[in-house]
């Protein structure tokens, strides 16, 4: 009867590797941004909200206004004018 060969321990050395960095990109993406901000638009007859964590509230707030606009504009000349329009609502807190 044949019999597979035993598993080298280069493979067992490359599995233990990419677990590492596999639990590694897991846990720093969970532990991502210290402020939580949430903003809210109305622009061209729509309403979005979005909430974005960052690491600072500067941050936070400008990724969450994009991702807002991102929803509610098409095209670079709505997008500009989204981004330049005040939000509805804007507030952010500690994580």
């Amino acid at each position: 009867m044949l019999q597979s060969p035993p598993v080298k321990s280069t493979s067992w050395l490359a599995l233990v590797a990419l677990l590492a960095i596999g639990g590694y990109v897991v846990y720093s993406s969970l532990t991502i941004g210290g402020v939580r901000c949430e903003v809210c638009i109305d622009f061209g007859g729509r309403h979005a909200c979005r909430a974005v964590d960052g690491d600072t509230e500067q941050d936070a707030l400008a990724a969450a206004r994009t991702n807002t606009c991102a929803l509610l504009a098409s095209g670079v000349t709505d997008s500009m004018a989204c981004g330049r329009t005040p939000p509805s609502k804007s507030e952010c807190h500690p994580r």
